[in-house]
């Protein structure tokens, strides 16, 4: 089979790495950094994602580094007040990126996969099959597409992880123009992500520090979150930037995937699955010899969770009567319907690719 290079050393890339070399197909990763990723906070695993874990081999180490999310909980984040609590069946898991990151590297390891870190690359390599799984400033991405140009979205996001115990279960405290999302880690830690809607921004990545004063202050007047806010003390704050699902994914040589070919917003909390689906089927279609039979077949699933991410964002910010009228609605639901929420997501959560 015809050899890949797969360039970037991420989630997607060493998945794609392990998915690729579980078919008999020689693969070679590098990655610009001087050597996995140690830093970076939260991940929710869904069962789509986790899916692709298990047929890997992985599901074990997953269970063994992670924790079980058995609900997403809405809250009226100036009163504290549960508006709805969605339960979660399947295995939705909570794990910390550099842990993830770990698990595939281990695997790559005992696979007997080259993992080449302090290898920048600034263009597609001129022969042989390249795999794009360099994130959002993808140096593959332009060969395919041309330059394009993200634009700001107007809101800002907020992370930190803290000490502290937490119920197994995802909330998300709602208010006008902000809200904060909050869930347990292993090792006695809460991660906390917060978006918080603002005109001003220009340096996009997520790297960046932040005030953990500010962080406070921006979330102040959530009685729910204080004790957690309260415990910060390093964080970082990038803005969030729209960069449109690119226009082509291959060209039978060369293929994308993850955040270089459609960047997703975290509304949603399904980039890392999403990438993870990319990975294994691209590696089913490399072996195939079919990548526009599977850019054909993934674009429409992804741009449908890219939209469904973009609702989530629009309607945790609501404000003044549609604020009071959309939260009542959701009570009744709970009480009448607790099932419909959730089964709203069955085509995202309960999709399998290793099925196919």
């Amino acid at each position: 089979m015809t050899p890949v290079t797969v360039i970037g050393a991420g989630i997607a890339g060493l998945t794609a790495a392990l998915s690729l070399s579980a078919r008999g197909v020689p693969v070679r990763v590098v990655e610009r950094a001087k050597g996995p990723a140690e830093l970076g906070a939260g991940l929710q695993i869904s069962p789509n994602g986790y899916k692709v874990l298990e047929a890997l081999g992985l599901g074990p180490a997953i269970e063994a580094r992670s924790l079980a999310n058995l609900a997403v909980v809405l809250a009226d984040g100036r009163t504290g007040a549960q508006v709805l609590r969605m339960p979660l069946s399947g295995p939705f898991r909570l794990v910390r990126r550099p842990d993830l990151i770990a698990i595939l590297s281990e695997a790559a390891d005992a696979a007997g996969i080259d993992v080449a870190y302090g290898r920048p690359i600034d263009s597609p390599p001129p022969e042989g099959a390249v795999l794009g799984a360099d994130g959002l400033h993808s140096v593959v991405r332009p060969h395919l597409n041309g330059a394009d140009a993200p634009f700001f979205t107007g809101q800002v996001a907020w992370r930190a992880v803290v000490p502290g115990d937490r119920p197994p279960e995802a909330r998300v405290d709602m208010d006008a123009a902000r809200h904060l999302v909050r869930y347990p880690l292993p090792g006695g830690l809460v991660n906390l992500v917060g978006i918080q809607e603002r005109a001003d921004w220009t340096a996009e990545g997520w790297r960046q520090p932040g005030d953990p004063d500010a962080f406070r202050a921006t979330f102040a007047g959530m009685p729910a979150a204080a004790d957690d806010l309260a415990k910060i003390d390093t964080c970082h704050l990038w803005g969030l930037f729209r960069h449109p699902v690119a226009r082509r994914w291959q060209d039978g040589r060369v293929a994308i995937i993850g955040d270089a070919a459609h960047p997703t917003l975290p509304f949603l909390a399904q980039g890392a699955n999403l990438a993870l689906e990319d990975a294994w089927t691209f590696a089913a279609a490399h072996s195939a010899g079919d990548l526009p039979g599977w850019e054909a077949a993934r674009r429409p699933r992804v741009e449908r969770a890219i939209a469904a991410a973009n609702a989530n964002a629009r309607n945790y910010h609501l404000s003044g009567l549609t604020r009071l009228v959309g939260h009542a609605g959701l009570r009744v639901l709970g009480r009448v319907a607790p099932a419909f929420m959730p089964s709203r997501f069955d085509w995202l959560y309960g999709h399998d690719v290793t099925a196919r």
